[in-house]
């Protein structure tokens, strides 16, 4: 047993630290001294990415200074001063002893990666974990929100006509003033250049979680289960597990290093997990811009200038200029005349109010106290709870923009007209959120939720298939346990290409690629041929279905570099299978799908696990280093695809290989006293630990590890 000055840990067999401490302060000391420990290097480059200072200290490159580019334009360091004084004196207490915790790790031993390079690292902040609160944030809903946002600008500069539009993106033409997003001049197009230089910085997006009433369990008690979809191409994961114990209490926790929070898993009396909710929390303006000001009414206004220095080594700095009102950062400079967008996110200056709602849940009981205390939850997240009187509940947590009623913000409004200004948020307590419903379960896999609540924060979710594979699964019977919640969360049915098949069936030929699919049981495991036939045929079906009205070097692009398609398939299905949809102009849907067919037809598929490989990358070595030192593991075959409850996508967006995978898996039976869990990755960020893959071949496998309150 160490001693961590507040706290005791050690580790248990799986090298899973188990933290002691007599009260709060002592936990949170653990925490930070543990995450210091064993990630203190995916801590340190984060913060790095963040304050956009990684050509200063890492790579002074033309491409590290885009990176710093991107990340000093999101400005998430900007009023982190004023939001550390919004947190109560207790929540400063503890996030003061995590960071004193990190500190006196650090004092102890810096990760030797950055003292190669000669960096020494600066004590570490309450606003620190602030930051790294924002990024997380950002890099979940933002990011894909305002990509899709911009494609939609793209597409009316390019000519989409109002029809097209509204069949891709119902609802988006309401209020269109085409006219003016045609004058729009665009800096940055769909996805920022930097970001797949930022490799650090994980994308987090699908998830799977659940949550069934003892009405449907063996044991009588309710029951959870979590499957995070996030990248997982990377060493270490971006989840670590830790466990704590106090005099009156225990907590089972999946935490992020470098916040100071306890974010999924569960206490004594209660189990929480957590999705990824699609909430539109990212809006765009139009500003008439002239002499570096922009419009209101007859008048002028001038921006607020913002004048930054990248250092870069071993080479000259350079200056960066970012130009800010109201609604947010302009893209362009504002100094001639043009119509440009300024584009604001709710949560730029959010994280305090988050760690100080969550304070609660070391100590929280039941359903409807975990719902309470993740409502003000400022990032946008599907949260689901069960405890141990056997209720269940969901919660949706996130700043949701008061916008007017004929605005849902999904396309850009005129930032000279008043009426389009923010108004404060959402009161949580309207957003989605339900318990115990009738049904006695509850699903979310990113779909639109947008019936459960009295505000509809959604207009561009995830496809609907992977949740109702889920309910379909969870109705099936009525004596759930933690073995068929592990083969839910295992599963590879797809309901997308069940449906898709039916239109495709009477349309093949002979060839490999027709037997493949006729044989096909619409499984994507990893010796399945059809599974790889069907993906080849779909995206040549988006290419003959879009290219048209796009252009097909467009549609290419989308599908193979960027996210686009993978984050928001359900839109795009909906035009594949809509027989009078107006992108099909002249033909028949069935005249389009057996054009595309016939691209393909000659094909000889190979198995999905052939095709869905994934290798694991050191997240500060990106995958430079001799495969024989063991930073990097793989490639591995990966079970599952976009519309199976085991996901399996693996892509390129602007040139990065990513992936949506579930990252961890974990389920808890409110009978038992623990829970099960697996983790693509180890304990430990250190390469020559023992706890830093050890958990790999498990989860590969399938598995998941009982993990029981700290003795």
């Amino acid at each position: 047993m160490a001693r961590a000055h507040q706290a005791r840990w050690h580790r248990d067999a799986n090298g899973i630290p188990q933290i002691f401490a007599d009260d709060l302060k002592g936990l949170y000391w653990g925490m930070g001294y543990c995450h210091a420990m064993d990630r203190g290097l995916q801590m340190l480059l984060m913060r790095i990415l963040g304050q956009g200072r990684a050509a200063e200290l890492l790579d002074g490159s033309d491409e590290m200074v885009e990176v710093d580019r991107f990340f000093r334009r999101m400005n998430w360091a900007r009023a982190v001063d004023e939001d550390t004084a919004r947190l109560s004196q207790e929540a400063r207490e503890v996030c003061e002893a995590y960071c004193a915790a990190v500190n006196q790790r650090f004092s102890e031993s810096k990760p030797w990666e950055l003292k190669l390079l000669g960096v020494r690292p600066e004590p570490w902040t309450v606003r620190d974990s602030l930051l790294l609160a924002r990024m997380a944030g950002f890099l979940t809903l933002a990011q894909s929100q305002g990509e899709l946002e911009r494609l939609f600008v793209e597409m009316v500069q390019a000519g989409v006509s109002d029809v097209h539009l509204e069949a891709l993106f119902p609802g988006s033409t309401q209020g269109l003033d085409r006219r003016a997003l045609q004058k729009v001049r665009l800096g940055e197009r769909i996805v920022p250049e930097a970001l797949k230089w930022a490799s650090a910085a994980p994308r987090m997006m699908a998830s799977n979680n659940w949550c069934v009433s003892g009405a449907r369990t063996k044991s009588g008690a309710a029951m959870l289960a979590n499957d995070p979809h996030l990248e997982t191409n990377r060493l270490p994961n971006v989840w670590v597990e830790q466990s704590f114990r106090w005099p009156n209490g225990y907590a089972i926790l999946v935490t992020m290093p470098g916040l100071p929070a306890p974010l999924v898993g569960r206490n004594e009396h209660l189990s929480w997990g957590t999705t990824y909710t699609f909430m539109d929390a990212i809006d765009s303006w139009i500003e008439h811009c002239r002499n570096g000001k922009y419009r209101r009414g007859q008048s002028w206004v001038g921006f607020h200038r913002r004048v930054e220095k990248i250092v870069r080594r071993k080479r000259a700095p350079i200056v960066a200029t970012f130009w800010e009102n109201d609604h947010g950062v302009l893209d362009g400079d504002p100094t001639d005349e043009a119509y440009l967008l300024a584009t604001r996110w709710s949560g730029s200056f959010s994280g305090a109010q988050s760690i100080d709602s969550l304070l609660e849940m070391w100590h929280a009981r039941t359903v409807a106290e975990g719902m309470a205390a993740f409502a003000p939850v400022e990032s946008a997240f599907n949260w689901v709870f069960a405890d141990s009187t056997g209720d269940i509940g969901y919660q949706m947590s996130g700043l949701m923009p008061k916008r007017p009623t004929d605005w849902s913000g999904f396309a850009p409004r005129p930032g000279w007209d008043a009426r389009f200004d923010w108004d404060g948020f959402v009161d949580p307590k309207r957003l989605p959120r339900v318990q115990n419903p009738e049904s006695g379960r509850i699903v979310t896999a990113n779909q639109d939720l947008n019936h459960l609540g009295e505000a509809d924060p959604i207009n561009a979710p995830m496809g609907d298939y992977r949740a109702r594979r889920i309910e379909q699964l969870l109705d099936a019977r009525s004596d759930h346990d933690t073995e068929s919640f592990r083969a839910i969360q295992l599963d590879t049915y797809s309901i997308q290409a069940a449906e898709l098949m039916e239109i495709l069936r009477p349309l093949l030929v002979s060839g490999p690629m027709a037997d493949a699919l006729r044989a096909w049981d619409h499984r994507y495991d990893e010796k399945s041929k059809g599974a790889t036939a069907f993906e080849i045929f779909y995206e040549a079906l988006l290419v003959e279905m879009f290219g048209p009205g796009c252009g097909t070097e467009v549609v290419e692009h989308l599908r193979d570099a960027t996210g686009v398609f993978i984050d928001f398939y359900q839109n795009f299905d909906r035009i594949l299978v809509d027989p009078s949809s107006p992108w099909l102009g002249e033909r028949t849907r069935e005249e389009v799908w057996a054009a595309a067919f016939a691209e393909v037809a000659h094909q000889a598929p190979r198995p999905w696990g052939e095709r869905n490989r994934l290798r694991l990358t050191n997240v500060f070595f990106g995958g430079k280093l001799p495969r024989f030192l063991g930073f990097d593991r793989g490639p591995v075959s990966i079970r599952g695809g976009r519309a199976t409850p085991h996901q399996g996508q693996i892509y390129q967006s602007a040139g990065r290989p990513t992936s949506f995978v579930p990252s961890l898996r974990f389920v808890v039976d409110m009978c038992e006293s623990g829970l099960h869990s697996a983790l693509c990755g180890g304990p430990s960020g250190r390469r020559f630990s023992r706890w830093y893959a050890n958990g790999i071949a498990g989860w590969l496998a399938g598995d998941l590890e009982s993990r029981e309150p700290p003795t």
